[in-house]
């Protein structure tokens, strides 16, 4: 199980190990769309498919533990709108697999991504105080289905599905723990598909594990940092994180 890991380069564990915690920092609530800068820093030294098979238990994992962490923190109503139009854009990406560039996918997202942190910027500097909205039908499903299907296809499911909460205002920790349950449904939801498609290897489960002491330690450090920030900081942080996610993934479409 663990021959893999003793052919391994430095760089790799150095990077594997800045990725996890940074996974961790993200699944705890902290960073938000930073945690899809993950798998692109690990294949700075692997191939991208060896740095997805090596993370995936991994994610699983911080999914399982975000569900313990964050339990009664979601909001249900929001729940009810963007579950099922995730379910809706995994099939379409799993039908459209193969058919569908993810240069394209990511490019468009990435732009996506840009322009909503400007948005977010500049709603920061407003001197109004923010008011929270209810959960809408129509743009929930638009966006779920969205992040369903970039998720599938191209593992960058944040920022859609944020362009649709973080407008509505909600406290922080209701914020984190619908996000929380809705990517725990998605990733495992996705396995079945994955694994028909050929896409789910188990044969680098070793490195996963060698990598597995970072898991708490990240997601301790994100979820002390969540309970640290107020909302403002909490707000700016996570439009930075989309801003960086965003670039990364236009980046990533221009250039193949």
């Amino acid at each position: 199980m663990f021959d893999h890991a003793a052919t391994l380069p430095l760089a790799f564990w150095l990077l594997a190990i800045t990725a996890t915690l940074l996974f961790g920092m993200s699944k705890a609530g902290f960073g938000g769309a930073a945690g899809s800068l993950g798998v692109p820093l690990m294949a700075l030294a692997v191939s991208p498919p060896f740095a997805a098979a090596v993370m995936l238990p991994i994610l699983l994992v911080m999914d399982l533990i975000g569900m313990v962490v964050f339990r009664g923190r979601s909001d249900a109503a929001n729940l009810r709108i963007i579950l099922p139009g995730a379910m809706l854009g995994i099939a379409l990406g799993w039908l459209t697999f193969g058919f569908v560039d993810a240069r394209w996918i990511k490019l468009l997202i990435g732009i996506e991504a840009i322009l909503f942190a400007l948005d977010r910027f500049r709603a920061a500097r407003s001197s109004a105080s923010a008011v929270p909205s209810p959960p809408t039908f129509g743009p929930g499903i638009f966006w779920s289905t969205l992040a369903g299907f970039t998720s599938f296809v191209s593992h960058a499911g944040g920022p859609p599905i944020m362009q649709y909460l973080m407008p509505q205002n909600m406290d922080k920790m209701r914020l984190v723990g619908t996000t929380v349950i809705f990517f725990t449904v998605v990733n495992f939801a996705k396995l079945g598909p994955y694994a028909q498609l050929g896409l789910v290897d188990l044969s680098f489960l070793g490195v996963s594990l060698l990598l597995a002491p970072a898991i708490p330690v990240g997601y301790f450090v994100g979820y002390r940092l969540l309970q640290a920030v107020d909302m403002r900081g909490f707000n700016l942080v996570t439009a930075w994180t989309l801003l960086v996610a965003g670039g990364k993934l236009f980046y990533d479409g221009m250039v193949g």
